[in-house]
C-alpha cells in the first residue's frame, strides 16, 4: 500500500506534517477526517484521497470553496509528487522531500529540460534538510514548478472492460477528428512564423475546449445533472 505524506505550506496550520496515511484519507475540518485543519473555508468533508489501480486519486467532496492542484480547479485528479493541493486558505504539497526529489530525478533522466538538471540535484540536495526554506522555496520557483507541474502524457487506464474501452476509443477519436479538422484549417506564415484561424475557427476551437470541461465536470461529478 502507498503511504500518503502531506505538509502545509501555507494556512493556520502552516509547517505540520501528516505522514505515513494509509489510503483511503479524508481532508476536511471537523473531526473524523484523516488530515483536520484549522480553516474556516474548508468544508467539514473536503476532499478523499485514495488508491486505486496503485494510483493515488483526488476527489472534491462536493466541497463549498472547491479544490484547486496546481493552480487549476479540480474534482478529481491522479496525484503525482511534487503536486501543491489548495483547500480553502490552506495549501499542502504531496509527497516527502526525498519522493519529490526523485520525481525530479526522473524527469531529469527523461530529458526534459537543462533547467531540470539543475534543479533535480539542487533539490535531491536538499532533500534531508528539516527546514521550511525547502517548501517555501518550491513555492516561490516557478521554474521548479513548471518541471514538476509539467503536463506530460497520462497513460490510458488498465483493465477496462470492452465497452468502457469502446467508449474511450469512441471519445479520443472525437477529439482527434475535431483537432486534426482545426489544425488543417489553419493557416502557417513560415517566414513569419505564424500561425492564424478565422474567428469561425478560434469559436470552434472555444466549443471543443468547453466540451472537454463539460466531460471533465461530468467524470468529477458523475451524479450531477447537466
Amino acid at each position: 500500500m502507498t503511504r500518503i505524506t502531506l505538509r502545509v505550506l501555507d494556512g493556520a496550520d502552516r509547517g505540520q506534517i501528516f505522514g505515513e496515511l494509509g489510503p483511503p484519507i479524508t481532508i476536511g475540518r471537523e473531526e473524523g477526517n484523516s488530515v483536520q485543519l484549522n480553516d474556516e473555508r474548508i468544508s467539514r468533508f473536503h476532499i478523499k484521497i485514495q488508491e486505486d489501480q496503485q494510483k493515488l486519486v483526488l476527489t472534491d467532496l462536493e466541497s463549498t470553496n472547491g479544490t484547486r492542484v496546481n493552480g487549476e480547479d479540480t474534482q478529481l485528479r491522479i496525484l503525482r509528487y511534487g503536486d501543491v493541493i489548495s483547500v480553502g486558505r490552506s495549501v499542502l504539497l504531496f509527497g516527502t522531500r526525498a519522493q519529490i526529489a526523485n520525481r525530479l530525478e526522473e524527469l531529469r533522466n527523461d530529458g526534459l529540460s537543462e533547467t531540470s538538471d539543475l534543479r533535480a540535484g539542487e533539490l535531491a540536495g536538499r532533500a534531508d534538510s528539516s527546514s521550511l526554506s525547502f517548501e517555501l522555496r518550491l513555492g516561490s520557483s516557478e521554474e521548479l514548478q513548471s518541471t514538476l507541474h509539467i503536463p506530460l502524457p497520462p497513460d490510458l487506464p488498465d483493465q477496462l472492460s470492452a465497452g468502457q474501452s469502446a467508449q474511450v476509443s469512441e471519445l479520443l477519436e472525437y477529439l482527434h477528428l475535431r483537432t486534426r479538422q482545426l489544425v488543417q484549417s489553419a493557416s502557417v506564415d513560415d517566414q513569419e512564423q505564424h500561425v492564424t484561424m478565422s474567428l469561425a475557427q478560434w469559436q470552434d476551437l472555444l466549443d471543443l475546449q468547453s466540451q472537454l470541461a463539460e466531460y471533465l465536470r461530468s467524470i468529477g461529478n458523475p451524479g450531477e445533472k447537466s
